[in-house]
């Protein structure tokens, strides 16, 4: 499997919670995961990215819009599709995917449109969302490393 189609496989198969029991073929052990202020490191971390969006939105899709790629390097332009307490949600973003000598997925440097994310939820649902999730959110940097 070339890097692009892997990095597209990590992202609508691996990240949307489809293909969850592939993420060992996908990622390496050393794997960092950055997203927007948050850091995942290793198989656990990376389970726990994806658990954390799966309960944000329990029907999430990642679709991988573009990519471009050189000998390490895989830049993925994305769109995530879900629902959060009954409001659908469109937010975009890019992931810079390195790999590894193995060809698996060594770090993530990711970077998503938050603001939409709010605007599309309204005040509320954003306060609500933060605040019910605010121990997941904290737990990144104590339980992700592990």
């Amino acid at each position: 499997m070339s890097r692009p189609d892997q990095a597209r496989r990590a992202l609508e198969r691996v990240c949307s919670g489809r293909e969850l029991e592939s993420i060992e073929e996908v990622y390496s052990p050393q794997f960092v995961d950055h997203v927007n202020d948050f850091e995942y490191h290793g198989i656990k971390g990376a389970r726990r990215s994806v658990a954390l969006y799966r309960q944000l939105f329990p029907d999430l899709r990642f679709h991988v819009e573009e990519q471009v790629s050189d000998e390490q390097r895989v830049v993925s332009r994305w769109t995530l599709t879900g629902t959060h307490r009954g409001r659908p949600v469109k937010l975009w973003g890019i992931v810079i995917s390195r790999f590894g000598d193995d060809d698996k997925i060594i770090e993530d440097w990711a970077a998503s449109d938050t603001l939409s994310l709010i605007r599309q939820l309204g005040l509320w649902r954003s306060t609500l969302l933060l605040l019910t999730h605010r121990k997941l959110l904290r737990a990144k940097t104590t339980a992700a490393r592990g």
